[in-house]
């Protein structure tokens, strides 16, 4: 079923949470973006919630990647934003975070340079799918047959979304990807692995174009506007938060799911 957000809702708003205002906010339209979410089911279905209680009924929704591992129901979540992102493609904008591209190079190289993935969170996704990982996985050359039931296990249609999500999606002056963008490069030419990884300019050089980017990937405290970022990574798997915005002309409001 989908959230009512996804639905028509009367275009009143329902509710007003604490907010940020700045003329330098300028997207085009209004929408919402959902931090890194790991596995955490509960939370998501949570913050569906809270967002209806505040959307227009218009918004698209922008998820930041990194929606898998280190949580226990890494494919629930991938299930229910594919099924999300297959009957709403107007509405659902999914992008790629670094994890998900783990998950892809463990398939395609498993005992090479996707190995990594099992020490990175990649054990409790393939728990959630079902598969049994030895203890000595890594050591042990068992990385290519579970790699072998991973693609076995992947719903009909998965694999191919994840391969071909994309890594930024803008509005106006404001910019989503899941890590970073270069502070010394307009959002149009980016390079792809600072956008999945990150960049060690980002969160100490301010940019000096007007735009503003809204990432994931780095754990903050509390979700924050600071100068040109807004970052919406509250760490759900370890804190129990789940975070989005609530970005329109001149504002932005944060909500967040709890445990």
């Amino acid at each position: 079923m989908l959230p009512r957000i996804l639905s028509q809702l009367d275009p009143r708003r329902r509710s007003a949470p604490a907010n940020i205002t700045s003329e330098r906010i300028r997207p085009e339209a209004a929408f919402f973006a959902i931090g890194d979410i790991h596995g955490c089911t509960a939370h998501l279905n949570q913050l569906f919630g809270l967002l209806d209680e505040v959307a227009y009924g218009n918004e698209t929704c922008v998820f930041l990647g990194d929606y898998i591992d280190r949580g226990p129901q890494s494919r629930e979540v991938l299930l229910q934003l594919y099924e999300l992102s297959q009957s709403r493609p107007d509405r659902v904008i999914c992008l790629m975070g670094n994890h998900e591209r783990m998950l892809l190079n463990f398939i395609d190289d498993p005992a090479g340079t996707g190995l990594g993935w099992l020490r990175n969170g990649g054990v409790a996704t393939l728990t959630s799918f079902g598969i049994e990982v030895p203890e000595d996985a890594i050591h042990s050359g068992a990385a290519v047959d579970l790699a072998r039931q991973l693609e076995d296990a992947l719903p009909k249609g998965l694999q191919e979304w994840l391969r071909v999500l994309p890594k930024h999606w803008s509005t106006g002056n404001m910019h989503c990807v899941h890590a970073a963008m270069s502070p010394n490069r307009p959002p149009e030419d980016q390079r792809g692995a600072v956008l999945l990884w990150g960049h060690p300019d980002f969160l100490s050089k301010p940019r000096t174009d007007g735009n503003i980017i809204v990432h994931g990937h780095t754990v903050v405290r509390r979700a924050n506007l600071t100068g040109d970022r807004i970052a919406l990574d509250t760490g759900a798997y370890l804190t129990g938060r789940l975070t989005a915005a609530h970005i329109m002309p001149g504002e932005c409001r944060f909500i967040e799911a709890r445990s």
